[in-house]
């Protein structure tokens, strides 16, 4: 937990959250809105409970405070923190997502990475068995909660928007919007030329958010919908005219066509594709998973006219977007990576209170992730799992002890070999810190 603290301290993430939350607390008395935050944001980082109730077990453990470096009359109750999350109900989701597209603006000035590769889905928060709940929906996953609209860029959730449990994907053109003003924010704050793609999954097929990505020049790798007009179109393609692609693992054969709905004004360049076998066992034709395979990257388009020439021989071909539409897959692990690390059941029965506990918690998570690529990066690889990362770096046994005015956390020296305690803190030092804006 101490190394986790002492990385907020050094990427200073408090700062950036009391830009827009310093008003929180209306009375200087008690914990301050700083310590709150950081409390927070430890009670993610830990893991140990999900029930608000563990804020009143650790303000009673000295030990707890001394290694987050806390007064241990600072420590916030249970009841402190629920009334602390229920003032959040001023604040909307473009408070939040402020946040979290400063945190992504961070990462990008870091890797300075040439092409932007972002992945929109939304994500189900199974409340089915929690009491009534303020926008817990029945989702279509058969169950009630929450849906979120989230975008990935590289294992972390970048933006995000809270929603209840009945909004699904393309609700209300909500993703249309919620990129628009991501792509825009990335052109204005990191580069105005780079190239960005963004994966979609069928839920997102879509005439009018296919439009908004062509004219804001951004490429895109979506699921078609296996339409019957389609099927028979793809049954009149020669057989001399379909190619296969292997992973290493498995095998498809595909085509390519144009694809359009009947109402569409503009076609678009599609890949047909259909597994060959699965491990040893070789398919038969009713049996094979058929994928359509839609993308604007194509020679004549705005988005074309963005990438460079070893950009565009790469996306010519159409293995790479084969490659790319199935990566979608992986995508989605910081789904699975957020439920581990925090909890799919939101606490509260106000939806604002829910909507900030969220936030936090992708925050959090995002804070968790970076934790580990700037200060684990030489203990464990940057895709594991929270679980393994708390039982490798927090549940160990450590001593805290005071000493000339200053708090000394003693550990035994197999501990101190083995997980290399001494570099942690020397990457962590290094760690830059977030521009504070």
């Amino acid at each position: 937990m101490n190394f986790f603290v002492k990385y907020l301290e050094s990427i200073q993430v408090i700062q950036l959250l009391l830009q827009k939350f310093s008003k929180l607390k209306k009375s200087a008395k008690g914990t301050s809105v700083a310590n709150l935050f950081k409390q927070a944001l430890c009670f993610f980082f830990d893991g140990t409970s999900r029930h608000l109730v563990h804020f009143d077990h650790v303000a009673q453990d000295e030990g707890y405070a001394a290694v987050i470096e806390n007064d241990p009359e600072q420590m916030a109750s249970s009841h402190t923190m629920k009334r602390w999350f229920k003032a959040f109900g001023v604040f909307h989701n473009k408070t939040y997502q402020w946040v979290l597209r400063r945190l992504f603006l961070w990462r990008l000035k870091l890797k300075q990475p040439d092409l932007i590769i972002l992945t929109i889905d939304t994500m189900v928060m199974n409340n089915d068995e929690a009491e009534k709940r303020e926008g817990c929906d029945p989702t279509y996953k058969k169950v009630k909660g929450f849906q979120p609209l989230q975008v990935i860029w590289e294992g972390k959730i970048v933006d995000a928007l809270f929603r209840r449990g009945k909004k699904h994907s393309n609700f209300g053109k909500e993703p249309a919007r919620l990129l628009e003003e991501l792509v825009e924010f990335i052109r204005e704050n990191y580069r105005r030329t780079v190239p960005i793609i963004v994966r979609l999954d069928g839920g997102f097929f879509d005439e009018h958010l296919f439009s908004v990505l062509d004219e804001m020049s951004v490429g895109f790798v979506a699921t078609g919908k296996m339409l019957e007009t389609i099927r028979k179109k793809v049954s009149r393609i020669r057989k001399k005219d379909w190619k296969t692609y292997d992973n290493g693992r498995q095998e498809w054969s595909y085509a390519g066509f144009r694809y359009k709905c009947d109402k569409w004004e503009k076609d678009y360049r599609a890949l047909y594709t259909r597994p060959v076998y699965e491990g040893k066992q070789e398919l038969l034709e009713f049996a094979r998973p058929d994928n359509i395979i839609l993308t604007n990257l194509e020679e004549g388009t705005d988005v074309w006219n963005v990438l460079s020439q070893a950009e565009r021989r790469h996306w010519s071909q159409d293995t790479v977007i084969i490659e790319s539409h199935h990566q979608r897959g992986a995508d989605e692990l910081p789904h699975r990576g957020l439920k581990e690390f925090g909890s799919e059941q939101l606490p509260f029965k106000n939806f604002a209170a829910n909507r900030a506990y969220y936030y936090l918690m992708v925050i959090s998570f995002f804070l968790f992730e970076t934790f580990k690529e700037d200060g684990l990066k030489e203990l464990l690889p940057v895709g594991t799992y929270a679980t393994k990362v708390r039982r490798t770096i927090v549940d160990i046994a450590a001593k805290v002890v005071r000493g000339g005015r200053e708090r000394i956390l003693k550990v035994t020296e197999s501990v101190m070999k083995r997980l290399r305690l001494d570099r942690i803190l020397e990457l962590i030092s290094e760690s830059p810190p977030i521009p504070v804006t």
